[in-house]
């Protein structure tokens, strides 16, 4: 993968479910609402100074959403951050560099 563009699209790992976890009481002060289902499906990854994943979780039901998480480089020693997210998906619909 070249800098600055992005993976192509994974299965889920241990390490997707770690980080959309981390984020997940971002997403749901965001949201205004609790997610009971928070199963990680598919990831993409873009390096840039730092990384982005883009990753698509299932939130119960047949809802999903398409968030976009920011790491940092470790020596900036900070905290994940959802960047961004896309809410109303389907199972079926294309993870997106959003």
């Amino acid at each position: 993968m070249m800098c600055g563009g992005t993976s192509a699209t994974k299965p889920a790992t241990a390490e997707t479910q770690r980080i959309a976890d981390e984020v997940k009481t971002q997403l749901e002060a965001k949201e205004n609402r609790k997610f009971p289902v928070f199963k990680t499906m598919e990831f993409k990854s873009q390096v840039v100074a730092g990384t982005n994943y883009f990753i698509k979780v299932h939130v119960g039901e047949e809802e999903f959403i398409h968030m976009r998480v920011f790491e940092s480089l470790p020596h900036e020693n900070k905290p994940l951050l959802l960047s961004s997210y896309q809410t109303n998906k389907t199972k079926d619909d294309e993870l997106a560099y959003f």
